[in-house]
């Protein structure tokens, strides 16, 4: 809740910001994906794995496959149109060489978890929850579903 007098932050371009909880999730959901390529289809699953993260939320308008079972969409933050595929390659570099660091025994692992890790405290600290990815493309991630306030039916006033 917004006290009186608190500032707070805008969405950018008007588009509101996705809740980071719900980002987690679905990327979740899509290291899963690349998980079970990975296990299901060696050696080349590694690469579907790669090219998963790379390509995924050019998939379904926006919308990778944890993104779309959420109710996530990455939008370009300039225009606000569903992103393309390039957009989806660039903004999802910085996850895909983590992916690719952990084929590296010890170093490589840390340094995935370090690219991670700075990922995820910037889609929580950062004002517009963007991580290296949504600025290097330009892209925002947003909510598709209604917020609670707005599916909560009204209730007439008090005489």
């Amino acid at each position: 809740m917004v006290e009186v007098g608190e500032q707070r932050p805008e969405p950018v371009e008007g588009f509101p910001k996705a809740d980071g909880v719900h980002r987690f999730i679905a990327k979740f959901i899509d290291f899963l994906i690349v998980a079970a390529l990975a296990m299901v289809f060696p050696p080349v699953g590694f690469f579907a794995g790669m090219t998963y993260l790379l390509i995924a939320d050019g998939l379904f308008a926006g919308q990778s496959a944890g993104k779309r079972l959420i109710g996530l969409q990455t939008l370009r933050s300039d225009t606000g149109a569903v992103i393309s595929f390039r957009e989806s390659i660039l903004r999802n570099v910085p996850v895909s060489a983590a992916y690719l660091c952990l084929t590296i025994p010890y170093i490589g692992w840390l340094a995935a978890g370090g690219i991670v890790l700075v990922e995820a405290l910037l889609v929580i600290g950062n004002l517009h929850g963007h991580r290296v990815g949504d600025e290097i493309a330009k892209t925002h991630v947003i909510d598709l579903r209604p917020s609670a306030q707005e599916t909560r039916p009204e209730r007439p006033m008090d005489a």
